[in-house]
């Protein structure tokens, strides 16, 4: 056998060799490990931003309801554009919503404070029509005057301290009109609308009496500054108890002759009430207010709509001409920019809004004010309301001598909203439309938030309600109210609707024309003056300037119409 001699060098170079392979190998898979490490994270990274920039595109297309928006973003949202009740709602488009309100709305509140303010477009109900740019710079002048003047600032603690010693030195600027917390809740929205519009017209600030239970119904309006009369104001008892017949009321004052240009009051109650005499009504001549102008204090007491009697006041026709251009949206404007309803309010109209109303195609409300010493409900009542509505096509008629079940698919709902403090007139409608199928194949769902029996003006929660119902018909796509009712004159003004009008009945029977389309969204003016200031005798104020005319429901009252759009 052959032996073969070994070299210890040889294995010293295989074992080498074995070792470099080793060593490869791991290395290789080393380099193999990290690599599957990286790609796995630079996948997980990628993931993470798809994540993040998806998200940010929900948010962008959605914002949540705690992000304010400034002034110049808008939101976009869905929501059913409507043009009219005959046409199809059921497509749903994409639209942007100023939640600013075209700028009527300031931004920096704290909205989880006031969650009403900024999110009142969000069922699909923005302005009707656009606020002017000079209603709007108007109101940041105003902002920046109630912001120096109003309550515990210095300048008002200086103008108290006078008004406490009786004496008006006239070194202050600021001068207000106080707004005494009177009559129905209907009343007091439009009356407050009414002296803040005052106010703006005159360079005074406008301070509240919050009396039992405003703070619990309405948001604070203006930004940096309450506009809540202070509970340590010296005439915050007094002024509750001013009269006719105060020494200090300005009729009274006429009459008395006690009227002199040397010695300036520091203070002047205006009686503005529906019994208001015809020395009371001389608020409304120019020549009075080149007076009253000169007071620091001014206590203003009314249940009237008043605001058609300024435009017929040449001091200030000019001004309200550029302020709304389109006139029949003063009180759109001013309730949308002065009245938000506080978080437990807004809760209402939220959860019942969505619960009942939100997903119809068509949504009616229905207001009714029966003005009658019994309870009801009446049956000519509701064949008043059966008249009009069908009618004018508001509800689809029913088969009742044939029952038909629709095989479409797609029915259109429609969700009628009824008020009334009676249940009756609810019951009976929902139950024709339970009962028997519509013509139309429609589908009519009725409902009613609450039926309290009667008008509970001092029950915190009865005026809750009632806000919160006036707010839900103002979101309706048409609207029937009652005739004289301040209750619809608030939902037709926060909604921009020109409502079909119910006639008053007389005697317990149903007028043969149940109802008619009102000329404008403004409110009517039930007790307006019947004086002309220049000739200083009596006159027909109706007939005065066409954009004033007389009202639909009420023929001695007065309301602002746009006499452009309305022949």
């Amino acid at each position: 056998m052959k032996r073969v001699n070994r070299n210890p060098n040889d294995d010293a170079e295989k074992l080498s060799d074995l070792d470099s392979r080793n060593n490869f190998s791991r290395d290789s898979d080393k380099k193999l490990g990290f690599t599957l490490i990286q790609l796995m994270g630079l996948f997980l990274l990628c993931l993470m931003l798809f994540s993040v920039l998806f998200s940010v595109s929900v948010v962008l297309r959605d914002p949540p309801s705690d992000g304010v928006v400034e002034a110049s973003k808008s939101v976009l949202f869905q929501a059913n554009q409507s043009e009219g009740l005959n046409q199809d709602f059921s497509d749903s488009v994409e639209l942007p919503r100023d939640q600013l309100l075209g700028g009527l709305l300031t931004a920096g509140f704290d909205e989880r404070s006031c969650l009403s303010r900024y999110m009142s477009g969000i069922n699909g109900k923005g302005l009707s029509g656009k606020p002017s740019s000079y209603l709007i710079s108007r109101l940041r002048k105003y902002e920046a005057l109630h912001k120096e003047c109003g309550p515990h600032t210095e300048s008002y603690n200086r103008t108290v301290k006078e008004l406490s010693s009786g004496h008006f030195s006239g070194s202050s600027s600021c001068k207000y009109v106080v707004w005494v917390s009177f009559s129905g809740l209907g009343n007091r929205i439009l009356t407050l609308a009414s002296a803040f519009l005052y106010a703006l017209l005159t360079n005074r600030v406008l301070l509240v009496d919050p009396g039992v239970d405003m703070r619990d119904l309405f948001c604070e309006p203006f930004p940096d500054v309450s506009w809540f009369l202070p509970p340590d104001f010296p005439l915050a008892t007094k002024m509750l108890n001013l009269n006719q017949q105060s020494s200090q009321c300005y009729g009274k004052m006429l009459k008395d002759n006690s009227i002199t240009n040397s010695a300036v009051p520091s203070y002047v109650y205006l009686h503005l009430v529906h019994d208001y005499d015809d020395q009371d009504k001389l608020f409304f001549c120019d020549e009075d207010q080149r007076y009253l102008q000169k007071i620091p204090w001014l206590i203003m007491k009314t249940d009237n709509y008043f605001i058609p009697s300024l435009y017929l006041m040449p001091s200030f026709e000019y001004e309200l001409n550029d302020l709304f251009p389109k006139k029949d949206t003063i009180f759109h404007f001013l309730g949308r920019y002065l009245l938000h309803p506080t978080n437990k309010v807004w809760g209402l109209i939220t959860r019942y809004y969505k619960a009942y109303l939100a997903k119809a195609d068509e949504r009616l409300g229905i207001q009714i004010r029966v003005f009658d010493t019994d309870p009801g409900p009446f049956q000519h009542v509701l064949d008043q309301i059966l008249s009009c509505t069908l009618k004018e096509n508001l509800l689809p008629d029913v088969q009742r001598h044939q029952d038909t079940v629709s095989s479409s698919e797609k029915q259109k709902l429609k969700a009628v909203l009824m008020t009334s403090l009676s249940s009756g007139y609810f019951e009976k409608v929902r139950d024709m439309y339970w009962e028997y199928p519509t013509v139309t194949g429609e589908v009519v769902g009725i409902y009613q938030p609450s039926h309290e029996g009667y008008q509970q003006t001092e029950k915190h929660m009865h005026n809750q309600k009632a806000l919160a119902e006036m707010y839900l018909l103002s979101l309706t796509d048409a609207l029937v109210t009652s005739s004289w009712s301040t209750f619809g004159y608030v939902a037709q003004g926060l909604g921009g609707l020109k409502p079909w009008i119910l006639y008053k009945p007389e005697n317990r029977t149903a007028p043969d024309l149940p109802c008619r389309r009102a000329m404008s969204m403004e409110p009517c003016f039930h007790a307006p003056p019947f004086y002309d200031c220049k000739a200083k005798r009596g006159t027909d104020t109706g007939e005065l300037v066409p954009h004033v005319r007389h009202c639909e429901d009420m023929s001695w009252g007065l309301k602002v119409v746009d006499n452009k759009g309305y022949l």
